[in-house]
């Protein structure tokens, strides 16, 4: 599998929208990277590219609550190109990146953080089918045949 991950540094230009997709949570957010160059001895600032940020699960919980509009961000993630056509239009390119992990840039200013609380995890052996099929694992098993089927014959 040949997927792209990248790190890029720039500033949050919009509040986190956070959103229930199914049974858990995506929160997006657009982040703008503005290359600075020295020409002539003066630095001139580039064309700022956005990107589209989207961040699912407890990462998804903690950028909502961490992140705000004008933050510098250091984000690390799966890059995709979307592009769409409209009638009569010239096709539109959004890069959209499934973050790995995201953080305030310290280079920028200072930081506090706070640890995240511990979700309970589900105690699944108190279920009583659960625990049966836990307790009462054969230890030698059906014998497979090289297809993955149950063996009839005896080796």
């Amino acid at each position: 599998m040949n997927e792209t991950y990248v790190t890029l540094q720039g500033w949050v230009g919009n509040e986190v929208d956070l959103r229930d997709v199914g049974d858990t949570q995506c929160a997006s957010f657009r982040v703008g990277c503005t290359p600075r160059r020295q020409r002539g001895g003066i630095w001139v600032d580039g064309d700022t590219s956005w990107y589209t940020v989207n961040c699912w699960r407890a990462l998804a919980r903690n950028v909502a609550d961490s992140l705000r509009t004008g933050d510098a961000v250091v984000v690390h993630g799966r890059v995709k190109v979307d592009v769409w056509e409209r009638e009569g239009q010239a096709p539109s390119v959004a890069w959209v990146i499934d973050a790995t992990f995201v953080g305030h840039d310290l280079t920028k200013g200072s930081s506090t953080f706070s640890k995240a609380p511990r979700q309970p995890q589900q105690d699944n052996t108190a279920d009583e089918s659960v625990k049966e099929m836990l307790h009462s694992y054969d230890p030698v098993g059906p014998q497979l045949d090289a297809d993955g089927e149950v063996s009839t014959s005896a080796a």
